[in-house]
């Protein structure tokens, strides 16, 4: 118990000089991943943050694995160990069988045994994890569980010490060189707890165009084997990003005409080795189309006039949309349900929602005046419904919800025409601005004070036609 008493304490020791050291992040947290090995005696170690989405984890560092294993593809957060980002720590003791494990033929590969796996916990909240490998099976004890979790906390706050330096730095750049730009999209910041070393500036502002426009990626997640000899890998090829919205791999390539060529070479021997996979070779002139292509932007501009800050993509709607009508349809089976719009703001979102909705169901309309439409000095009925919802259930469907005035009088109105049952779904909740204070029982996402347009919503009749949600200036 004295020897591992005093391997803890090193480590300890270690961590803590490590801490107050100025070693670029990716250096720092591969050095406690060495010293959290040697103190439990482990194979390796890896260090994990959660992407800005909380979808995949990211690894930040690393000691004792095989750059293979590493890179053997996008680790989804729900998928793999999800305990851990529930605040717990966990001890597996046979990897290959476990169900939290999302690549057991890699850890097979890599003769891993057991795991011991702990929370990072920043301000109540859990924003990555350490992940102890071992290659003989083992059952860890309470003190060992002690002391990965005390390193977890020690990871938590030299995390929080390296986003204020960065937050510090930029500020002080910001003075010095009044917000000097090192790329037409530099100046939006990355997420500071998500510390990446691009290989090339190109990387970097490919990374930074894409965070413009709120598509989720990952930095080099997996490596391909494309040749071997003796049973030894000889070449490998490792995508710079990965796309898991629309299931993408990026590689960059720039205009020196022989790294073209050889990333051609691989891209096409890639295709050939795994078929399933989908990769682009993109040039800087490339980006844009690609983004138009699947929805993010509309085709020929790079970035829409009078657009601040993209807030939903594409792919997020749908997605939320998706999860709306799946619980619609779990709550409303086997009633009358009727889905009711004001027009014309809510027409994207109802129609998306009732493809979606799982049960039988029938959509009316309404329209209403507007302070604009000289009708009158106060909101007016301009286009009824055509149905009658007596003893219908009822969901009052809606693109924004801000004041909640307008929404309060239709609904007076419809409680008049005595339904069995009234509700309201909305897509965005603008919570902040909110006058009258009416229930919402569906809500897919709730967005600060600012002008929204795109998916409905205009600004004098136009941006509606746009697949995204953004903040115009």
């Amino acid at each position: 118990m004295e020897e591992t008493e005093n391997r803890y304490s090193i480590a300890f020791k270690q961590i803590a000089k490590l801490s107050n050291s100025d070693l670029p992040l990716r250096k720092l947290t591969n050095s406690i991943a060495g010293s959290t090995t040697k103190a439990l005696q482990a194979a390796g170690c890896a260090i994990l943050l959660l992407n800005p989405q909380k979808t995949y984890l990211d690894i930040i560092g690393a000691y004792g694995l095989s750059d293979i294993y590493l890179r053997k593809g996008p680790i989804k957060a729900d998928v793999s160990y999800p305990d851990i980002l529930d605040g717990k720590t966990i001890a597996v003791e046979d990897i290959i069988t476990h169900k939290g494990t999302q690549y057991p033929e890699y850890a097979q590969t890599e003769n891993l045994k057991s795991l011991l796996g702990a929370p990072v916990v920043q301000q109540g909240e859990v924003i990555g994890e350490i992940r102890v490998y071992t290659r003989t099976e083992r059952h860890f004890k309470p003190h060992e569980k002690d002391f990965i979790s005390t390193v977890a906390n020690l990871i938590a706050s030299i995390l929080e010490r390296n986003e204020l330096k960065q937050y510090l730095q930029t500020r002080h750049d910001d003075n010095v060189t009044q917000q000097k730009k090192l790329s037409s999209f530099s100046y939006l910041p990355f997420t500071p707890s998500r510390p990446i070393n691009f290989g090339h500036p190109s990387e970097e502002e490919f990374a930074r165009l894409l965070d413009f426009y709120q598509v989720e990626w990952l930095y080099e997640p997996r490596s391909f084997p494309l040749s071997s000899e003796n049973d030894k890998i000889t070449e490998m090829f490792t995508p710079d990003f990965y796309l898991p919205e629309i299931n993408l791999y990026i590689e960059l390539t720039t205009s020196k005409q022989s790294l073209i060529t050889e990333k051609n070479h691989k891209v096409r021997l890639l295709k050939e080795l795994y078929p399933d996979v989908t990769i682009r070779l993109l040039n800087k002139s490339d980006y844009l189309r690609l983004f138009a292509k699947f929805g993010f932007i509309p085709l020929g501009e790079n970035k829409m006039t009078g657009v601040q800050r993209y807030l939903f993509s594409k792919t997020q709607i749908q997605r939320r949309v998706r999860s709306l009508s799946k619980q619609i349809s779990k709550d409303y089976q086997d009633k009358d349900l009727v889905l009711i719009g004001i027009l014309k703001g809510v027409v994207c979102f109802i129609s998306d929602l009732m493809q979606y909705i799982s049960i039988p169901v029938v959509i009316d309309f309404m329209a209403i005046s507007t302070p604009t439409d000289n009708t009158g000095t106060s909101i007016k009925i301009t286009k009824d419904l055509d149905i009658d919802i007596k003893g219908k259930d009822v969901i009052m469907v809606e693109d924004i919800v801000d004041t909640g005035m307008t929404l309060n009088y239709v609904l007076n109105y419809l409680s008049a025409q005595e339904p069995a049952s009234l509700s309201v779904c909305t897509f965005l909740d603008k919570r902040v601005r909110r006058l009258i204070d009416v229930r919402l029982d569906y809500v897919g996402y709730e967005i600060p004070d600012n002008f929204v347009v795109g998916y409905g919503l205009d600004y004098q009749g136009k941006y509606r036609n746009l697949p995204f949600i953004a903040i115009l200036e």
